[in-house]
């Protein structure tokens, strides 16, 4: 039976796609919802409506008078993001796979955090990162970052840092080896009180492999533990951070696979454009396959 057919004219609806984001395979990367057509909305209907679907995060997309320029919203369960990765990367795919957006005019996502410049090289669609790149020393100690992973202290290789290029930091953990990556069984009651405010602590968790290519794990860490398949605003400062510490100049570029331990594996691109030890810009690209649609009565 058609859909239509069972739905109430005197109801309002939305149309909605799901995409997997940082793969292009079905059930891999981080799942995302897209409301293409999202003006009608306020805030709090967004928040409920992102709440209903529950995954990670539900964009909301507008189109503005000006061509290829889109506002964006993003929203996970519980609150409102100024900028995300993930979200972004797939908000710019659907807006070409619909054909709302061919791959070579400027592409504009405005969101809460600022203008994210999209451009499409054919395989990737790639974001601006909208801050400059901000790294400081993390609150979490080697000792104390090891006990909250559950980890010898000897698996973690320095002491954590705390990065950033957008309103969300991100402590970046390196850790020995990828058998420690796999290790990892986070101890909520061990985070520190300093940090556990209302959202608790993202961490990111790394290893170096060689020539570019790191493996990583994405944490949030409350009252429980959540991970994340796929993250692009903590890609973003971690090879930022990389380029830094790099004697190279110019565009380093890094592979950062992600989510294999939840099953769901991930392939962010990130390029970092670098003069002297100054980073000038950092890039993120990835891939996205839509995988569904669906229909919200509101």
């Amino acid at each position: 039976m058609p859909l239509d057919s069972v739905i109430d004219p005197r109801e309002s609806v939305l149309d909605y796609m799901l995409l997997d984001v940082f793969t292009d395979q079905p059930f891999q990367g981080n799942p995302l919802a897209v409301f293409p057509e999202a003006g009608a909305l306020n805030a709090r209907a967004m928040q409920r409506m992102a709440r209903e679907l529950n995954l990670s995060e539900t964009a909301f997309m507008t189109a503005t008078a000006m061509p290829g320029v889109f506002d964006v919203r993003i929203f996970t369960p519980h609150q409102e993001l100024p900028f995300a990765g993930h979200p972004t990367i797939g908000a710019a795919w659907l807006l070409r796979e619909i054909g709302w957006h061919d791959d070579q005019t400027p592409l504009i996502l405005r969101e809460p955090a600022g203008e994210v410049p999209i451009r499409f090289d054919g395989a990737h669609a790639w974001l601006s990162a909208p801050n400059p790149l901000s790294v400081a020393p993390s609150p979490l100690s080697r000792q104390d970052a090891a006990a909250l992973l559950g980890l010898a202290s000897e698996a973690l290789v320095e002491a954590p840092l705390i990065g950033s290029t957008c309103s969300s930091p991100f402590h970046l953990i390196r850790l020995s080896s990828t058998a420690a990556l796999a290790e990892v069984h986070a101890n909520p009651a061990l985070l520190p009180e300093t940090l556990k405010g209302e959202h608790g602590a993202n961490v990111y968790l790394y290893v170096e492999e060689g020539a570019g290519r790191i493996r990583t794990r994405k944490l949030r860490i409350t009252d429980q533990v959540v991970e994340d398949p796929a993250t692009g605003s903590a890609a973003a400062p971690l090879a930022g951070y990389l380029a830094q510490q790099s004697s190279e100049t110019g565009t380093l570029e890094y592979t950062i696979e992600q989510g294999i331990e939840m099953g769901r594996p991930s392939r962010i691109a990130v390029l970092v454009e670098k003069t002297d030890r100054q980073i000038t810009a950092i890039h993120v690209g990835g891939t996205a396959v839509v995988i569904g649609e669906g229909r919200l009565r509101l």
